[in-house]
């Protein structure tokens, strides 16, 4: 079967089913549909921590710049050492990092020398303080070195010409420290992913208002405001959306006229007063409605114009949830990271009892320990219900049971996904 290139040809695949689409089917399907940015701005490095990485840096240096001394120790000729027994040799002076040694080492003699430090361009071998005895200006060296040992060549790190750091990488500390370390001052990085978020219904009311009766605070901006900050977007909060179709479709067209994605959370489910499905297939395209899995089956993805537009259900454990599994990677392919490495997972013993009906993957909340040999367990937080967002707060990973799983007794040996660092 040919390949979809838009969603129009992805909708109308022969297995395609917008109500009940499988996880991993979801996550190929918006792979597909998402094109990097490719406008970029120069920044200070300083300034650059957690952007992408938009052209290769090249290094213009050496690194190391010079032959050092990998220890703390005596740089000799590998030549005046003997195969069988001690020698000794005069020691000459001294070679400090930043201070290195400028005579002439003659044949016979030795110089002392601090980790980092420039090797004596007569030397070729670095004996540590260990193996030798230094005393009145002489030092004395036992058999079995190596030549070359405890010697770091220029370039080793780095040559001159030579990639430091690949496009499509997000700069840590780690990259900032070695462009750093090679001397550039400036980095050029894809601009800021723009992400406009709004809530939809009634029922909400933001911090410093007064809920009310049947209304309740907004925690979804809120934890949507964090996860997207984490991942070093630019953030559009629009607020609190009332359920009128006419503000819904003001939203829209403003969400996506100044963002490049624009997330809901609300409004995507099947009640009366849910219009953001309608509101969708009037501005833009929709690829799929419904995801079968738990919690977050209401969730829907699809094009306002340019802008992508993910749709999170109304549940505060499933704005959560369906972001982990589905909006970061998205997010992070847009803003120009490449590759985007999976979440690592793997598979543990878990100690609780699991209820779980085939039909749709489950996301658990789990708590992952190790026990007193160091084995790790997982066991769930408690109550899984997709209203008790502080089973997140407990939370460490999640517990992913495949379609086909029933339930698990304990002792069952389950695939869990750590959280921590994803968002």
């Amino acid at each position: 079967m040919t390949e979809p290139t838009t969603l129009h040809d992805a909708s109308c695949a022969d297995d395609y089913d917008p109500n009940s689409m499988p996880v991993d089917k979801a996550r190929a399907l918006i792979a597909r549909f998402l094109t990097p940015l490719t406008a970029t701005e120069r920044v200070p490095v300083r300034s650059a921590l957690g952007r992408v990485l938009a052209e290769d840096v090249i290094s213009p240096i050496n690194v190391p710049a010079h032959d050092n001394s990998a220890m703390d120790g005596f740089a000799v000729r590998f030549a005046d050492l003997s195969p069988d027994g001690d020698v000794t040799l005069a020691v000459a002076g001294s070679s400090f990092a930043g201070k290195p040694f400028t005579g002439k080492m003659q044949t016979g003699a030795a110089v002392r020398i601090m980790t980092g430090a420039v090797m004596p361009r007569d030397a070729d071998t670095i004996v540590m303080q260990e193996h030798a005895q230094a005393k009145d200006g002489k030092v004395t060296i036992g058999k079995g070195h190596r030549l070359n040992q405890n010697l770091r060549r220029a370039g080793e790190d780095l040559a001159i010409g030579q990639i430091a750091v690949k496009r499509g990488v997000p700069l840590r500390p780690a990259e900032i420290g070695l462009i750093a370390s090679i001397g550039v001052g400036e980095v050029t990085v894809y601009r800021k992913l723009r992400v406009a978020f709004f809530s939809t219904g009634d029922e909400l009311v933001s911090i410093g208002s007064i809920p009310g009766e049947g209304q309740i605070f907004d925690s979804n901006r809120y934890t949507i405001h964090g996860m997207l900050t984490r991942l070093n977007c630019d953030v559009i909060d629009m607020g609190v959306v009332r359920d009128d179709p006419a503000l819904i479709e003001a939203a829209f067209a403003t969400a996506a006229a100044n963002a490049d994605v624009v997330i809901t959370s609300g409004g995507v489910s099947v009640g009366e007063a849910d219009f953001v499905k309608d509101m969708l297939n009037k501005l833009g395209e929709v690829l799929f409605w419904k995801i079968a899995m738990k919690p977050g089956r209401p969730l829907a993805y699809g094009k306002i114009g340019n802008a992508h537009f993910f749709g999170l259900p109304g549940n505060p454990v499933s704005v959560m949830v369906t972001f982990y599994q589905f909006v970061r990677d998205a997010l992070l392919v847009l803003a120009g990271q490449n590759p985007v490495p999976p979440l690592p997972t793997f598979k543990v013993a878990c100690t609780s009892t699991l209820k779980k009906a085939p039909g749709r993957t489950e996301f658990q909340r789990g708590i992952l320990t190790q026990d007193g040999s160091g084995a790790w367990r997982v066991r769930v937080t408690g109550e899984q219900g997709s209203g008790i967002l502080r089973s997140m707060c407990e939370a460490n990973c999640f517990i992913i049971l495949p379609t086909d799983q029933g339930n698990v007794a304990p002792g069952t040996m389950v695939e869990v996904q750590v959280m921590e660092g994803a968002v």
